[in-house]
């Protein structure tokens, strides 16, 4: 996408389809995800209809009776933002057939949080994507239950403090690594998907243009710090964000119908726990005498997925033919 930041923002706002005003907490990344996708539809041309799972974002920008939302927006329960935006592309669909509507170019979004996404909703964001219907979800994947008051969620990280896993003498949280759902929606075959960051607005950009033009379903990975609950500076969501980058904890690459593609390899990666140590909620952790043993077993999960990565990445290049799905919707 030949276009900058500057004229992205200012075609935004001849329309404004999200509007300022939402009571998200400053710093937080997920109006930035919402935004620069709504910005990106805007300048390609395309027309948004929203579905939004149940959140932080979603009650914290459509709260009764006030919207930042200038565009059709679905408020959906945590489980069924999926569900519901492949029922309003098929009504879509065969109202265009009918003749009841203009077919012009429309997109459809679902977004969702960590429990709309990793968990509560999985069964129907697999649903969907099995069933081809042509949407894009975007995941702003801020690693917890943030809405209700960060509970641990199938995306929070090995003993990362939460309410329902804390950090103790006794305790070390949480033991299992966050569910890899971005390779989870890369099984079901004919799909793209994608690892963004706020870290990054220009990557984001292109991929989210990559799932509005594909042809099925695109579900996008961001991720989006939530300083309140990671206990960080709400002037260093980039910071961290570009962290995780550094450590590989989380990889920006891409999967267009089974063919990998890494988009950002860091020249000077850092361990990991120099992104732990930029975070509140990994400091009772780093001060036990379990501190050691868990950074360890951390860092040897980040590099053993990085190096699938570059396995992967490596076997895909090389016979695309042989690889890609290539099944209609």
């Amino acid at each position: 996408m030949a276009i900058t930041m500057m004229q992205l923002a200012k075609e935004f706002e001849n329309r404004k389809p999200m509007q300022s005003g939402h009571k998200l907490c400053p710093g937080c990344g997920a109006p930035l995800v919402a935004r620069w996708a709504l910005m990106v539809a805007e300048h390609l041309g395309y027309r948004p209809v929203i579905s939004f799972a149940t959140g932080c974002m979603e009650v914290s920008s459509s709260t009764y009776p006030y919207s930042s939302w200038n565009v059709p927006y679905i408020h959906n329960a945590f489980e069924n933002s999926a569900a519901t935006i492949s029922g309003v592309e098929t009504a879509y669909k065969a109202l265009v057939k009918r003749g009841k509507i203009e077919d012009k170019k429309q997109v459809f979004f679902a977004f969702g949080g960590d429990g709309g996404t990793y968990d509560i909703g999985f069964q129907s964001l697999s649903g969907a994507v099995e069933r081809g219907h042509n949407f894009v979800y975007i995941l702003y994947d801020n690693e917890g239950y943030m809405n209700t008051g960060n509970q641990r969620s199938g995306s929070t990280p090995p003993s990362s403090m939460t309410t329902t896993a804390p950090v103790g003498s006794a305790s070390v949280g949480k033991v299992q690594f966050k569910k890899n759902i971005t390779e989870a929606i890369a099984m079901h075959g004919r799909v793209y998907v994608a690892q963004a960051s706020v870290a990054n607005p220009m990557d984001y950009f292109k991929k989210i243009e990559n799932a509005i033009t594909f042809d099925g379903p695109a579900f996008v990975n961001v991720f989006s710090p939530c300083v309140r609950f990671w206990r960080v500076d709400p002037s260093q969501t980039r910071v961290v964000s570009q962290l995780a980058l550094d450590t590989h904890y989380w990889p920006l690459y891409e999967v267009d119908r089974g063919i990998y593609k890494i988009n950002y390899k860091p020249k000077n990666v850092k361990p990991v726990i120099e992104f732990m140590k930029a975070q509140g909620r990994f400091k009772n952790i780093l001060k036990s005498k379990n501190a050691d043993e868990v950074v360890e077993k951390i860092q040897k999960e980040v590099d053993r997925r990085w190096n699938r990565l570059l396995r992967m990445e490596e076997a895909t290049k090389d016979n695309p033919e042989e690889i890609m799905f290539d099944f209609g919707n």
